[in-house]
């Protein structure tokens, strides 16, 4: 019998993708999402599979969620809040969705000896400035009067629950953080700043950049991202340990705006916008996030095989598709 992975947020960027993957490689695959970042329209292909099966229901949906543990060997958690802007401008369903989500989860995964993938975020390392970033490494968040960081702080909190029960309960729990995740599908609708800027080239509108431009970002393809999930998935080790996942593609938002303008062919003008103006007086943001992805070449024999350049050919082949 095919082994089952019950994956949350299914029909999100990564979940769909995710879902692909594992349909290929022969699992069943079963999964929820409420559609309020995700789109059916990303799942529609695989529909017809008699492998997969979708239900749109919040993770808060106690039927749905035992149901679908109750049937499944792995469950990989990727439903939550995402996307800075959604952060800052609703930040009690930031912090609802991502730590009562999970908690759900991690019950429902005891009741059925599930082993439990958690996405996280590079955002749990805060205001840190030793790089590259390192599982272990101490974390600098800011006040609690700042929403943004909300959003890292319920992921701290997400990883600490499911190490908690790897710890009291011998459940097998892997809490993962993702660095910038790139690729078609992805929705510039919450702030991602990759399918933003191709879309304002693309329409010859203003490519916006926030801040001095100056900040730098490694961006990962998803292709290698859930071939870094589903090789954690089926390893023996890893359990009860925090992994990095993202790429090496280091760039400045400014130099990233340029190359996008160039690659696409854009008459668009690059204008700087003020954080304050972008988000709300006070915005803090990080100057360099780059993974250190040791654990992850140790544990699964993992890196990502995609250049930035790639990355951005993928982003910019599916948005002229999409015109």
């Amino acid at each position: 019998m095919n082994q089952t992975v019950f994956i949350t947020g299914i029909a999100g960027f990564i979940g769909s993708h995710l879902s692909e993957l594992l349909l290929k490689q022969g699992y069943r695959v079963i999964g929820l999402d409420n559609l309020s970042t995700g789109s059916v329209d990303n799942i529609a292909s695989l529909m017809d599979n008699p492998n997969f099966h979708f239900a749109r229901a919040d993770i808060d949906c106690d039927l749905v969620v035992d149901r679908m543990a109750s049937q499944a060997d792995t469950i990989i958690h990727l439903a939550a809040a995402v996307g800075v802007e959604l952060i800052v401008d609703r930040p009690v369903q930031t912090i609802e969705t991502n730590i009562m989500g999970t908690e759900k989860i991690l019950k429902a995964a005891l009741r059925y000896d599930n082993r439990v993938l958690i996405a996280s975020t590079s955002e749990v390392y805060g205001k840190g400035i030793r790089m590259p970033f390192a599982e272990d490494d101490d974390v600098v968040l800011g006040p609690t009067s700042k929403h943004r960081w909300a959003y890292a702080a319920s992921k701290m909190v997400d990883e600490f629950l499911g190490l908690a029960y790897h710890h009291e309960y011998g459940l097998e729990v892997i809490p993962f953080r993702l660095f910038n995740t790139v690729g078609p599908r992805q929705s510039g609708r919450y702030g991602m700043v990759i399918p933003r800027f191709v879309r304002w080239a693309l329409a010859n509108e203003p490519i916006r950049v926030y801040g001095d431009g100056l900040q730098t970002r490694c961006f990962c393809h998803v292709f290698d991202i859930i071939r870094g999930i589903q090789a954690l998935m089926e390893s023996k080790g890893g359990t009860g340990s925090v992994h990095n996942i993202g790429g090496l593609n280091e760039i400045s938002m400014l130099a990233l705006a340029e190359m996008i303008k160039e690659m696409t062919g854009s008459q668009s003008e690059i204008k700087m916008i003020p954080y304050d103006e972008a988000y709300s007086p006070g915005f803090e943001d990080m100057r360099q996030r780059r993974p250190d992805i040791s654990r992850m070449k140790k544990s699964v024999d993992w890196e990502p095989r995609r250049d930035l350049q790639t990355i951005l050919q993928d982003v910019i082949d599916f948005e002229r598709s999409r015109i």
